[in-house]
């Protein structure tokens, strides 16, 4: 069990949705959290079925708790229509809702009730350094940080099984797309393309579709939370910038098994993409979870000057690199600059104050980092 440093019992009101990808930790998390609480598990076939075919079940259930009673239901997107009832419960009896779920995609196709602006949003990530006592970098970055494949030796196996179980569940039995063997070849191009600027024709040349079919095809991961877009920074009016927005897999780990990357090793291109996009893993989440109120963009412009994080109005920038020349000889390193030219628009890295830590990302040096 890890200390999730995800505050959820400050953050709940009268309601929550709890997003997060499969296997991120939402149902132990719930439970650990939340040991009184009522709770449906909504992988539960029997229970599923039961509310799938009489959703007045579910009423029934709940008609003799008090007000403010806390109610979990996990894996909502297997019964979105529990949500109407979910409401009715909240504005007749005053009950509390933690609703979770894995799959946005499957609320938004259906029309799910989104109550009324009564459950805030929120999102549980994958694990982070902070949550680890004896933190392995490099087990880390070569088996991404989803808890069940950071702690065995070798996560090949297990990541695998994920990608096949995304594929069959999320894209296969919802008939999310016509061909699911272009669709996996799209997986595999996107994993090529993490981190990078997005080129959408680019893509479907490789994938042998459209370029709106691929921009389709990026939506499906958004919703599924197995994906996620960084938008350019777009203020800057001096200087012609990138306008496409980067892409990421949500876990460092997936997208070592679709590139087929399974031993790393600390000095390889290949180790430092895949430490860049950790960093940029955990600052998400340090995002996330500090409620930072903080747009996060990047920076590009068309002579290939580069910020690899904005927040907010560009006062806090990180640019994040690996390299074997640390002074042990083989540990990357995460810098910080500030003080660019903001008037002009250039980013100098070379002429700023640069701070550099060990790659041991603990939470507390991104929020020095971040001048917090």
């Amino acid at each position: 069990m890890y200390n999730r440093i995800f505050d959820i019992d400050s953050r709940l009101d009268e309601g929550m949705f709890l997003f997060g990808a499969r296997q991120v930790g939402k149902s132990t998390l719930l439970k650990d959290r939340f040991k009184d609480a009522v709770y449906f598990d909504l992988l539960d076939s029997d229970l599923r079925k039961r509310f799938q075919r009489k959703p007045e079940l579910f009423k029934e259930a709940l008609d003799n708790y008090p007000e403010k009673t806390l109610v979990i239901v996990d894996e909502i997107q297997k019964v979105p229509d529990l949500l109407d009832t979910v409401h009715s419960l909240m504005v007749e009896k005053g009950l509390y809702f933690i609703i979770s779920g894995s799959s946005a995609r499957k609320l938004k196709k259906r029309g799910a009730n989104t109550l009324g602006g009564r459950a805030i949003p929120e999102t549980l990530f994958p694990l982070v350094s902070a949550e680890i006592p004896d933190y392995d970098l490099s087990r880390a970055i070569q088996n991404g940080m989803i808890p069940r494949h950071y702690t065995v030796g070798n996560a090949v196996r297990r990541l695998k099984g994920y990608v096949e179980v995304y594929l069959n569940e999320e894209i296969l039995e919802e008939a999310a797309v016509k061909d699911i063997g272009i669709f996996e070849r799209f997986m595999e191009v996107a994993a090529i393309s993490d981190g990078e600027i997005i080129n959408y024709e680019n893509i479907a040349s490789d994938c042998g579709v459209a370029a709106n079919t691929v921009k389709a095809y990026f939506q499906i991961l958004y919703d599924t939370l197995i994906g996620y877009e960084i938008p350019a920074y777009r203020k800057v009016i001096k200087r012609k910038l990138t306008q496409a927005p980067k892409f990421y897999y949500f876990d460092v780990g997936i997208v070592n098994y679709l590139m087929g990357r399974n031993n790393l090793r600390a000095g390889t291109p290949e180790y430092g993409h895949a430490f860049e996009h950790l960093v940029m893993q955990e600052l998400i989440a340090y995002l996330g979870y500090n409620d930072k109120k903080k747009d996060l963009s990047y920076w590009h412009t068309y002579s290939d000057i580069e910020v690899d994080a904005l927040l907010g109005d560009a006062k806090d920038k990180i640019h994040r690199r690996c390299s074997n020349q640390a002074q042990d000889g083989t540990q990357p390193l995460f810098r910080r600059a500030s003080g660019s030219k903001a008037d002009s628009g250039v980013y100098r890295p070379a002429h700023t104050k640069i701070r550099e830590y060990r790659t041991h990302l603990r939470v507390r040096l991104l929020q020095d980092a971040l001048g917090r």
